[in-house]
């Protein structure tokens, strides 16, 4: 049996790629992931491996973060940028202890990024690029007790910190386990070879407290998270600072594609836009524009009602107006602004 077949045989639906998007009972799924802890499939998210001894030169000098000094399986976040400093991609990259550098893209974008780093590989580069993704599968987990059922299963993650991961055993499976941003409680991916994955879901099947969970709730997690989506809020419409990515930015590294613009509207604090959280009076398609008492101010990105009820989005607006309580409207309905999304400016976190 597939690992498709085995999403359906639990009563999933299936997005066109495979991936499932819910198991039938959303709300038991959103409601897990607040208070247990859920499961999922994101494949989708391509794992792209570069191999030699300029690989995190290469990756430092087209991206924003700082990865030349990352220890042993230590993970960071970075953001590959144009020339005017706009967002191309986000990636999670892992600095793998067999010396190679695993980076787990946003869905949908290994391709793209793969060719756009390819192009960039010099003849005179240490660098090899390889895609993992149709050798592998990547599976995570959301939730306050994601932490819990994954130490149950494999007691060696309970010593990983931070974003870092490392080589695990689940019921004698091989996984590469890390830790990621979260989302709701912890938030754990782990990346198992093709052959393996179907004895991997199963052995995580298997423990008890786990939900499983699809992209639709994913998506609800995600916004009311503050966390930008790719082709929302990463997109060459906005700079990594405008959504809420400061700690995905290094201010003191060398050059990169992108470093002038970015560095120049930090220091003379530039910036015309933030990403924030809204609170919908209503249900509202995005991308919707964003008013202020009729006059421009903003661009809501990503909307959801959640199986509560409840309308979330995530928009940006003008800074004068990126102040919690904030009453704006969008179309024929308000929005409130419950908090400004990601990490802040330090102008802001400091006040």
């Amino acid at each position: 049996m597939s690992l498709a077949d085995r999403h359906v045989q639990r009563g999933a639906v299936l997005a066109p790629d495979g991936i499932p998007l819910h198991y039938s009972d959303l709300s038991a799924e959103y409601h897990a992931a607040l208070t247990g802890a859920v499961l999922m499939e994101r494949s989708h998210e391509s794992r792209l491996e570069l191999r030699g001894g300029d690989r995190l030169n290469l990756l430092q000098r087209m991206s924003t973060n700082d990865l030349l000094h990352m220890a042993q399986n230590e993970g960071r976040p970075t953001i590959f940028t144009n020339p005017n400093g706009r967002i191309l991609d986000r990636v999670m990259a892992y600095n793998r202890a067999d010396d190679s550098t695993l980076l787990i893209t946003e869905p949908g974008r290994g391709a793209p990024l793969g060719q756009y780093l390819q192009r960039n590989i010099f003849f005179n580069d240490d660098v090899k690029l390889a895609d993992l993704s149709p050798a592998t599968r990547l599976f995570v987990l959301h939730g306050p007790q994601a932490d819990a059922v994954l130490a149950a299963a494999s007691p060696d993650t309970a010593a990983i910190a931070g974003l870092n991961g490392a080589d695990i055993f689940i019921a004698g499976v091989p996984a590469f386990a890390v830790r990621r941003k979260s989302l709701s409680g912890a938030h754990w991916a782990l990346v198992v070879s093709a052959e393996h994955a179907e004895a991997m879901w199963l052995a995580l099947t298997a423990q008890p407290g786990l939900t499983l969970a699809g992209s639709l709730t994913y998506n609800i997690l995600r916004i009311r998270a503050g966390r930008p989506g790719v082709g929302r809020e990463l997109s060459p419409d906005y700079i990594p600072l405008e959504a809420g990515l400061w700690d995905e930015v290094s201010f003191r590294k060398g050059c990169y594609t992108g470093q002038e613009i970015i560095a120049r509207m930090e220091s003379r604090n530039r910036l015309a836009k933030l990403l924030v959280t809204l609170r919908l009076a209503q249900p509202t398609e995005a991308p919707a524009a964003i008013t202020d008492d009729g006059k421009p101010a903003g661009m809501l990105t990503s909307s959801v009602t959640t199986p509560d009820n409840e309308h979330l989005g995530l928009g940006f607006v003008k800074v004068a107006l990126a102040v919690p309580g904030q009453t704006l409207t969008v179309g024929d309905t308000t929005a409130a602004i419950t908090g400004l999304a990601g990490a802040p400016p330090p102008s802001l976190a400091e006040s």
